[in-house]
């Protein structure tokens, strides 16, 4: 049997219900397939993968087996998309139409997808417009992350992108201003986070990445007090968060007044 019993929720194991999925509507996440694997329907499954945009990558047998709970995968599994990906305008587009200044949120290669679907839950919660993640070295819309984030994932556009510094500058043309949350930064709480704010966080292991950070127009820091010199990713990105959405509910206050 080519399919598990977890297929419609988590997995499509086997040649043949890859190969079909590809050719149907559905849409999906990311392929593995065996390590060096490229025999027969194999290599149809890579080439339609690519046509369409989705991320192949190759993985170990244990990998294989333990996403497919041990059924016969035949060297190859996929995830579904839990929910659609959004384009970066179309995120851009929500806070227009809600007449506000463009909120958005950047994960840099949060790999955890109980991260980042805490982050994505925080983030709608605290009225951002919408999060961006890298297409490589990054969890994705995969049911985990849409059962971690609570459903979130359902009000929150996520936009996945090739390469997060390049879309960082795009951000900029548009007059939003970057703030990557790593060590060595400025306060946070005396930072000005006015007007359009892209909020970057980073992996706790990593933080941001060296070309991602020399993208930001500031770097902000949270103090640390303690023995412990890292918090995770969804924590420290939800205090800033709400310091973001703190300062632009107080500016609609006065604006009303």
């Amino acid at each position: 049997m080519e399919q598990t019993k977890r297929e419609q929720h988590d997995v499509i194991t086997g040649r043949n219900a890859v190969l079909e999925s590809l050719k149907s509507e559905r849409e999906l996440d990311t392929i593995y397939v065996a390590k060096g694997e490229r025999n027969g329907s194999i290599s149809q499954i890579i080439a339609l993968a690519k046509k369409k945009n989705i991320v192949v990558k190759e993985a170990d047998s244990r990998k294989l087996d333990y996403l497919s709970e041990g059924s016969n995968h035949q060297g190859v599994v996929a995830i579904p998309c839990s929910t659609s990906y959004a384009s970066v305008e179309d995120i851009l587009a929500v806070a227009e139409q809600k007449g506000e200044a463009p909120f958005l949120i950047i994960a840099d290669e949060i790999e955890d997808p109980h991260n980042l679907g805490a982050l994505i839950r925080t983030a709608e919660a605290a009225g951002a417009h919408g999060m961006i993640i890298p297409k490589r070295r990054s969890a994705s819309l995969t049911p985990i992350v849409y059962k971690t984030s609570a459903g979130a994932v359902n009000y929150l556009k996520v936009a996945r992108v090739t390469n997060l510094a390049s879309e960082m500058e795009h951000l900029k043309e548009r007059g939003i201003w970057i703030y990557g949350a790593d060590m060595d930064g400025q306060n946070w709480c005396e930072t000005d986070f006015s007007g359009g704010v892209a909020l970057v966080v980073g992996s706790e292991g990593k933080g941001i990445g060296r070309l991602v950070r020399s993208k930001c127009d500031a770097v902000v820091s949270l103090p640390m007090e303690g023995q412990i010199n890292s918090l995770n990713a969804s924590v420290a990105g939800g205090i800033l968060m709400y310091e973001i959405t703190r300062q632009r509910l107080k500016l609609q206050a006065k604006n009303v007044k």
